[in-house]
Formats: C-alpha cells, sequence, structure tokens
C-alpha cells in the first residue's frame, strides 16, 4: 500500500511536469490538451464535407468524430511514449521514480486529453443537433476503456523499443500512418464484403470502433465485433510491455 501511494504521487508530479514542459504557462496553458485533439478533429470533419467524403450510410459528422478520436487515442498515446525516457533520463537518478512511471504518466495524460476532448465534440454536436444522442453509453464506454488499454498496452512494447533503438521510434511513426487505412476509423465492417469483414476483425482497433459506433448509432447498423479477442490481444501485448519496461529499468540503472 505505501509503494502504491508513492507511485500515484511520482505519477502524479509527472504528470504536472509534463504538461509545464509540453504546453507551459502562457495562453491557455494545459487546455491545449484537449484542444489540440479537438483542432485536429474538427479539421478532418471540415475537410471530409468540403469534398463531399461521406460514402457510408451514417451521418457524415457522428462518423467522423466517432472514427478520428479513435485514432487520436491509440496514436497519441503510444506515440507519446516511444520518446518518454531520454528527456527524463536525469529523473531516474531519485530512486523511487522508475520507467514505467514516465510511461505511465504519458499514458494518462494522452487518455484523458483525447477522451476530454471527444466527449465535449460530441456534447457540443449534439447541441448543436448535428449528432443524435447516443444509443448506449455503455457500450461506447466499454469501447473507450478496450481501446485505451489496447493503446497502453501498445505503448509499453513501443515505449522501451524505441528507448534501446533510435530507428525503431521513426519505423513507428511510419507504420502508425500505414496502420490508419485498417484501424476501422474510416470505414464500418459492413461496408465491407463478407470475406473482408472476417479479415478487419482481427484487428482489435476495428472492433473498438464499432462497439463504440454502436453504442452511438444502435444495434441497426449491424456492427461487427469481438471483445474477448480484443481482450486476449490486449493481455498478450501488456504481458511483454511489463517485461520490456522492466527491461529497460535494468538498463537506464546499468548506465
Amino acid at each position: 500500500m505505501a509503494s502504491a501511494r508513492i507511485q500515484r504521487r511520482i505519477v502524479g508530479a509527472l504528470l504536472l511536469r509534463e504538461l509545464l514542459t509540453r504546453f507551459g504557462r502562457h495562453n491557455i496553458g494545459f487546455l491545449w490538451l484537449f484542444a489540440e485533439p479537438m483542432l485536429f478533429t474538427l479539421g478532418v470533419l471540415g475537410i471530409w464535407t468540403l469534398y463531399h467524403t461521406n460514402r457510408t450510410p451514417f451521418p457524415l459528422t457522428a462518423f467522423c468524430l466517432s472514427g478520428y478520436a479513435t485514432v487520436l487515442l491509440w496514436r497519441n498515446t503510444i506515440g507519446r511514449c516511444g520518446n518518454a525516457v531520454e528527456p527524463n533520463r536525469a529523473l531516474m537518478h531519485h530512486r523511487n521514480v522508475k520507467v514505467i512511471d514516465l510511461f505511465l504518466a504519458r499514458i494518462v495524460l494522452e487518455i484523458s486529453g483525447a477522451s476530454v476532448s471527444f466527449v465535449v465534440l460530441l456534447v457540443i454536436f449534439m447541441l448543436m443537433g448535428a449528432i443524435a444522442p447516443p444509443d448506449d453509453v455503455i457500450k461506447m464506454i466499454v469501447a473507450w476503456g478496450m481501446l485505451a488499454w489496447f493503446s497502453a498496452s501498445m505503448a509499453l512494447i513501443v515505449g522501451p523499443l524505441a528507448t534501446l533503438s533510435e530507428p525503431f521510434e521513426r519505423f513507428w511513426h511510419v507504420f502508425a500512418y500505414l496502420f490508419l487505412p485498417a484501424s476501422g476509423a474510416f470505414f464500418a465492417v459492413a461496408m465491407l464484403s463478407p470475406h473482408l469483414q472476417s479479415i478487419a476483425l482481427w484487428v482489435p482497433t476495428v472492433s473498438c470502433a464499432e462497439l463504440l459506433r454502436e453504442g452511438l448509432f444502435g444495434p441497426s447498423i449491424g456492427a461487427r465485433y469481438d471483445l474477448y479477442y480484443v481482450a486476449v490481444v490486449n493481455l498478450a501485448l501488456m504481458i511483454p510491455g511489463l517485461l520490456l519496461t522492466r527491461h529497460i529499468q535494468v538498463t537506464v540503472e546499468g548506465e
């Protein structure tokens, strides 16, 4: 219990440090954590609207918001952990500061920022009448939680590997862009052929996006997902992630 309290205090202090380092005290300060993903989402929505690229049976605003919000969640959470150790290496001289604390601080920060921006935009568009109220909020929360778990598990893999190899961080950024079309953000499984539907569900983020949209639009959209598979993948990713983080801790202490 005492160690847990110490870790909570350390992660909290690292959160404040990240906020001040990244956003500073000027202008709107830490509110950029929520404003930045909101601006990205609005920008993508504006492009889709301008070029009339909606080829889905769903309302454009709701489909774009639900899709791109999932992208910001996993991409930012994983990407930020790729460079978590090097800028904070000096903090490792403190006995109680561990590598996993650096990762946890960034994971919590990015998940919080993406979550708040999604909720705020959803409420704003609902008040404007551009999006209907969600059909099932519980399903949306479960989908978001499963995607956040996936993002955290991947972050614990990408973060240590990027620390061990600088080229790996660059590789991940390229892979993240290539992964976008397959992530389920810009298509619904029901829009695909039966053969492609079974292939798409092998990607964990697709099931999360499908459940999120079912919670938003209702079961009539024919969403397909497999939460059991997503949970197994998340657990399978988290275990090696924790082992890699422990290895990095030993490596950093030995330097």
